[in-house]
């Protein structure tokens, strides 16, 4: 069976696995197996833990479960950063290789060097070492063949906010000259928050993406 790994959002420091069910009806019912994945949201948990928590959560599936027929992440704003920071692993460290045949990344964060400037920082705490080292824009690898099997999906709704936009659209390029495999998907008449709430609706566009 394929397995739909969800990252939630709330900017490293709200939101939870216990709200991240809301996309696995209509995928369950299409024999998806859906995990939603928690990390320590900051205060508590700084930017290296929670990328590490992600990237072992992976490895720790695989482990588990041998019937698993490809893992597909998903993740959304925050989570879509953790996400693109799963698809940079170096997994000879985990000492498994995870099948991953597609990420769908939803109003991401992929460079966190703005957010030093902002009140986000104030619970993250990060310093401009720990934000480039945690940037997907600057962790991109070469696409080796597995990862050039792995399809790429950045989607942006039409009403984020413009750094949200211009950031999916860099990162989605920056991919793409790498030889990755990428698709960029603009969603007409949704924000920041439905783009990916609609995901509980079985006819919403990404649903069926």
């Amino acid at each position: 069976f394929p397995v739909l790994v969800y990252i939630h959002g709330g900017y490293w420091q709200c939101l939870s696995k216990d709200e991240s069910g809301f996309a696995a009806p209509p995928l369950v019912s299409q024999g998806v197996a859906v995990v939603a994945v928690g990390y320590d949201t900051a205060p508590k948990g700084h930017m290296d833990a929670m990328v590490l928590q992600v990237r072992r959560s992976v490895a720790f599936l695989v482990e588990r479960y041998s019937g698993i027929r490809g893992i597909y992440l998903c993740g959304h704003s925050a989570g879509a950063h953790l996400a693109a920071m799963v698809l940079s692993t170096d997994w000879t460290e985990y000492g498994v290789v995870p099948d991953i045949k597609g990420a769908v990344l939803v109003s991401g964060v992929y460079d966190l060097e703005p957010i030093l400037h902002t009140y986000v920082n104030d619970a993250l705490n990060m310093s401009r070492e720990v934000a480039q080292r945690n940037s997907p824009m600057l962790c991109i690898s070469p696409a080796v063949p597995a990862a050039a099997a792995c399809e790429v999906l950045v989607a942006v709704a039409q009403h984020d906010s413009p750094e949200f936009r211009r950031q999916s659209q860099e990162y989605g390029q920056a991919l793409r000259a790498a030889g990755w495999s990428v698709s960029l998907l603009d969603l007409a008449g949704v924000d920041h928050f439905d783009i990916i709430e609609k995901l509980s609706e079985d006819s919403y566009v990404l649903t069926q993406v």
